[in-house]
């Protein structure tokens, strides 16, 4: 198990490096979604609406398969990172935004009336405003978002990129260590989301005691 580590730590970088642009990306198509959304505006509320049904309901794996092998038939080529990465960012785009969509159907509208009358635009108001309380109220769905994106991650060893789970199936294949390599796995995948399960919930404990999330 020692003389395989360098590879599962390489696989760990790889998740990590997917992960985090592309969860990076999802937190930005959710905010504008679940804006777009909250605000109803005819056009852009029906398009964020249709994106959310159509990322949701359709699994990683064939968005992933879309992306590296049909795109090429169109003389669209794309690496295998930036494929996991685009299709973390789609996926991820829906959940994120309806966690945010939540959290500012959460906030009172007496609080934005109250913002303006006081004299701020309607984006101050949800920068001010309504943002940070929502964001308070969205923190444990948005962190057990990211921890599932994190986790899906495993499928793009479906597309040949060197991940944990392609670094696991590898060995099993070659080796024929079953016990050993599945114990690897499991142990990278609790190093990798732990601080972050950790870490949502000191963040937690933190907009509450500020009083965001009551």
């Amino acid at each position: 198990m020692g003389k395989v580590l360098p590879l599962y730590y390489e696989g760990a970088l790889l998740t990590l490096r997917v992960g985090t642009i592309g969860i990076l990306l999802a937190l930005a198509v959710g905010m504008v979604t679940a804006v777009a959304r909250y605000w109803r505006i005819p056009i852009l509320n029906t398009a964020a609406v249709i994106y959310t049904e159509f990322s949701r309901n359709t699994p990683l794996l064939v968005q992933l398969f879309f992306l590296y092998f049909g795109l090429p038939k169109v003389g669209i080529r794309i690496s295998g990172e930036w494929c996991a990465i685009i299709g973390l960012a789609f996926l991820g785009g829906s959940y994120m935004a309806e966690a945010l969509r939540a959290g500012l159907e959460s906030v009172s509208t007496v609080q934005t009336e109250s913002a303006r009358v006081l004299g701020l635009t309607p984006f101050q108001t949800m920068m001010l405003v309504v943002l940070p309380q929502a964001f308070a109220v969205s923190v444990p769905p948005l962190v057990a978002n990211i921890i599932f994106l994190i986790k899906e991650i495993s499928v793009v060893s479906a597309i040949a990129l060197p991940d944990l789970m392609y670094v696991t199936k590898d060995l099993i294949g070659n080796s024929y260590k079953t016990d050993e390599s599945l114990i690897l796995l499991v142990s990278a995948y609790v190093v990798l989301l732990l601080p972050i399960s950790l870490l949502g919930y000191c963040l937690e404990k933190k907009v509450r005691y500020a009083g965001f999330g009551n």
